[in-house]
């Protein structure tokens, strides 16, 4: 066969956008298999006939191919010029490339060979190297060198002036969320020198943990600390989901790539589970089996007691962690953190940082996104252009309050702040202390509760706790109840209040609650058919009854002058006093 041939006619071929050579429409894609295929530096020149010679075979295996920046594209010639000239075409073959490859260097010295002219040149443009381009960053139509600027010219701009971070779309309390173990204050006793977590993180061997605590005391911050400590030797993954958002398919599709990222990478993977009380009790079982195999290490957080809202499953495959709400030491040093942090022309009393301190209640969030909140105030009082120096804008202990509005009180009435303040509130009006009724109420009421779940337990303290030792207890919190139910809040906190001093102040006695939980003990303890009613205590209704012994015998007590002599218990209990009598006899 010829090497040459005659190129097919421009109505009937295609150019080849790798090397420029016409070629017949049902060669063009074996050509480009080979093309793309054989390297830069032996590729031969193929033509037409040379397609057609390779036959019906499929296409080859493509190499990646690489730009050398040095190489320069050139033009190409057709027919038999092109065969001819075999040094000058695998220079171009090497050189030439789709355009979406090239760099714009590299663009414009393709442009000017083309027409003969000398491409510009740049003399940063040897400095700075040829830049490659990935497909969709390519340039489309600027040739031009890229402007740069000498090492006399104008500095580069400034960086964001600290005061835009006030402005921008994240709240302060994520933008100095802690990195380290280093920056978190408030939890020595979880994380400090010598723990057990701490010794945990230094070994990079973390178990499954459930971290419960009031919001804002750090326990996502925790989690992405444990998580950062853990990816440093590559071999952690980290993925976080929050379970008001995320379903169960989701956590599925989660745990199926922890379990490839083990087989492939061996690589682990942390799941972190925010808010983990919002999943139900089928949704946490999904956990439980790659919990217990080590598919994922498991990182809950929760606001909720997990005894009542986690899998007791789940809390035996995992680490309950308490974390405490944060004291006032620890929101000072977050503060001072802050205020270094933002570095604005703002002078900030020490006395309202100490403010926020006391009244965020442990909420390191609510006092950052309040102490924010006032320097933004203060801060937009400056007008556009003006410049003021620090000691003109001046936050205040005035300013601070007005942006945390009121004390943030910690209470869930859903939650476990619910019960630990009843109970407080009880053990206060049963220790006859009234000024700790007062506040335990007051802490109640303040904090969003229902007076009358109040009341409800006030009627059954009076019942309870007060009992015989002043029969008028009993009416008073029934009337307290009522008097509730008529007037609602904020009315009705005083009656609470006056309830609550009464059975404080009221003598005690549990002898009759005591008896009857004797008696409850006696009727569960007991062994065998309960004992049946004596005959005589019977009510004899219809004559047959009274044929068989019913009520026979039985003493009218109203017709005796003193209570008359006969058992009203049953024969095995007869003698048993339940004021005296224990579970154990």
């Amino acid at each position: 066969m010829e090497d040459e041939v005659t190129a097919p006619s421009a109505s009937e071929s295609v150019q080849c956008p790798v090397c420029s050579k016409p070629f017949k429409p049902s060669a063009i894609n074996r050509h480009l298999d080979r093309c793309l295929r054989d390297d830069d530096d032996n590729r031969r020149p193929t033509t037409a006939d040379d397609e057609e010679e390779e036959g019906g075979g499929g296409p080859p295996f493509k190499k990646s191919r690489f730009v050398s920046p040095s190489l320069e594209p050139v033009g190409t010639t057709n027919g038999p010029t092109a065969a001819a000239s075999s040094t000058s075409t695998s220079t171009s073959s090497t050189s030439t490339v789709f355009s979406m490859f090239h760099s714009r260097k590299s663009k414009a010295s393709a442009h000017s060979e083309r027409t003969d002219k000398p491409p510009p040149s740049s003399p940063a443009a040897v400095g700075r190297g040829a830049k490659r381009y990935a497909p969709d960053d390519a340039p489309l139509a600027r040739t031009e060198p890229e402007p740069t600027r000498s090492s006399g010219g104008p500095p580069p701009p400034p960086p964001p002036s600290r005061t835009s971070l006030l402005t921008s779309d994240k709240p302060l309390a994520e933008k100095l969320r802690p990195k380290t173990l280093e920056e978190y204050f408030g939890q020595s006793k979880v994380v400090g020198e010598h723990t057990l977590l701490r010794s945990l993180l230094d070994s990079q061997d973390v178990p499954s943990l459930i971290l419960w605590g009031p919001p804002g005391c750090g326990k996502t911050t925790l989690a992405h600390i444990i998580a950062s400590n853990s990816k440093q030797k590559g071999t952690v993954r980290f993925v976080s989901l929050s379970a008001t958002s995320a379903s169960t398919s989701e956590v599925r599709e989660v745990i199926k790539q922890a379990q490839n990222e083990i087989r492939l990478c061996k690589r682990r993977t942390i799941l972190f589970i925010d808010e983990i009380h919002r999943f139900n009790k089928s949704q946490q079982d999904t956990f439980l089996p790659h919990v217990e195999c080590g598919t994922v290490t498991l990182i809950g957080a929760t606001t909720e007691n997990p005894s009542f809202q986690v899998n007791s499953a789940l809390l035996s495959r995992c680490r309950v962690l308490v974390l405490e709400k944060l004291s006032v030491e620890a929101m000072s040093s977050i503060l001072q953190r802050a205020v270094a942090f933002l570095g604005v022309q703002v002078y900030i009393e020490q006395r309202a940082l100490d403010t926020i301190a006391h009244l965020c209640d442990g909420d390191a969030r609510a006092g950052l996104n309040g102490l924010q909140l006032a320097v933004q105030a203060r801060v937009g009082m400056v007008r556009p252009g003006q410049t003021c120096p620090p000691q003109q804008v001046v936050v205040q202990e005035k300013h601070v309050k007005e942006g945390l509005q009121r004390s943030h009180i910690l209470y869930d009435k859903a939650g476990e702040e619910h019960f630990n303040c009843i109970s407080a509130l009880h053990k206060s009006m049963r220790g006859s202390h009234e000024n700790a009724s007062l506040y335990w109420l007051g802490r109640m009421l303040e904090g969003g509760e229902d007076p009358l779940y109040v009341a409800r337990r006030l009627v059954r303290f009076a019942s309870e706790d007060v009992g015989l030792a002043d029969p008028l207890a009993l009416p008073q919190a029934v009337s307290a109840y009522q008097a509730c139910h008529f007037i609602g809040m904020p009315e009705c906190e005083v009656i609470l209040a006056q309830c609550a001093v009464y059975l404080a102040r009221a003598p005690k006695s549990v002898e009759v609650y005591k008896a009857y939980c004797n008696v409850k003990a006696s009727l569960r303890n007991h062994k065998g058919p309960l004992p049946s009613v004596p005959l005589h205590l019977r009510n004899a209704s219809t004559k047959l009854m009274k044929e068989l012994g019913y009520a026979k015998g039985y003493k009218y007590n109203p017709a005796f002058s003193s209570p008359a002599e006969q058992e009203y218990l049953p024969e095995e209990l007869r003698g048993v006093d339940f004021f005296t009598w224990t579970p154990s006899e």
